[in-house]
């Protein structure tokens, strides 16, 4: 590491969205830890150092952390899409694991200082009742309160947001908080239980014969917005250079229902299937980013059309859905 050069920390860096920013960061110059539960899963990480820990053990944090960074990005956390986050079943796990997580890396942070600390928060803290009407849902940041999130992880990560903005009002910690919507890409997780709707979808789309039948969760008409990964970094490093805590949207203004999402999946498919709706978690009615803030505070926000994201992210299922088949 030569004089000057600057250092990052990435905690869940074998997660989706942390091994794209350790790759973003080191064609920016940076070097960078890595440091998560597991190496990433479908590439190898481009850190020039990747730790193998448990940032739940506070002795390890201490170590990953043992001196200053110019920037910290965690992304460690326990997590998953609408069937882990919804089933009830991993409500103690969500709350539990992620708040030991954070405590850590904030103390961590406190104690050796850190240029910048960056935590993403959700669009699942959004209030319940925000989101009714799946065409007109509610999602300006200060709309977070009063506080009723619909999921244990939409408390926890706004519990994660106060507790951050403590540490930065009492110990000043030089936080950046933004809130993610559904950040989709090659390299996501796709199949097991904890992929997200992008990748579910473009997975069944990838996996069925023309003219067989898609399963969609619910009606179909509970709307959201999709952001590709590449744009959530871009954001998200905007934001660490500006002079703006946050929290902030980071996320696409382009909103669609979940049927309409199918749809374009199936077009970039090339494949006609007959859509069926079956029970299953659908998560809130309507979920869209409100760009105004993020573009009154750092001049940009995410402009890339959806169906270029479902492009690049069905090419990647679809291939690993071809190995997946050869293997089985």
């Amino acid at each position: 590491m030569g004089n000057g050069t600057l250092t990052a920390l990435v905690c869940g860096a074998g997660g989706f969205i942390g091994h794209h920013m350790v790759r973003r960061l080191k064609s920016e110059g940076f070097h960078v830890r890595g440091v998560d539960l597991k190496h990433p899963e479908h590439s190898s990480s481009a850190a020039d150092e990747f730790i193998i820990g448990d940032l739940r053990d506070p002795a390890v944090c201490a170590d990953v952390l043992g001196r200053r960074f110019d920037h910290v990005y965690q992304y460690a956390a326990d997590m998953g899409g609408a069937a882990f986050i919804f089933s009830g079943e991993n409500d103690a796990a969500i709350m539990h694991h992620s708040a030991q997580i954070n405590l850590n890396v904030l103390e961590a942070c406190r104690r050796h200082g850190v240029g910048r600390l960056f935590f993403p928060s959700s669009s699942c803290v959004y209030p319940a009742i925000n989101d009714t009407d799946p065409g007109v849902p509610d999602c300006v940041e200060s709309s977070a309160y009063p506080a009723r999130p619909d999921s244990e992880y939409g408390w926890e990560k706004l519990f994660a947001e106060r507790l951050y903005l403590a540490f930065a009002r009492n110990h000043g910690v030089p936080v950046r908080i933004a809130r993610y919507h559904n950040i989709f890409g090659p390299e996501c997780v796709w199949t097991g239980g904890r992929e997200r709707v992008p990748a579910a979808i473009c997975r069944k789309v990838a996996m069925a014969e023309p003219g067989g039948t898609l399963e969609v969760w619910g009606n179909g008409t509970q709307t959201r917005s999709f952001l590709g990964v590449d744009e959530c970094l871009e954001g998200t490093l905007r934001l660490m250079r500006s002079e703006f805590t946050g929290p902030v949207n980071i996320g696409s203004s382009e909103m669609v229902s979940i049927n309409e999402f199918a749809r374009l999946v199936m077009q970039v498919a090339g494949k006609t299937l007959n859509v069926l709706h079956v029970p299953g978690p659908t998560g809130a009615r309507g979920r869209c980013s409100d760009n105004r803030l993020i573009q009154a505070m750092l001049g940009w926000a995410p402009q890339q059309p959806l169906v270029a994201g479902i492009e690049r992210t069905y090419a990647w299922v679809e291939q690993q859905a071809r190995k997946h088949a050869t293997v089985a």
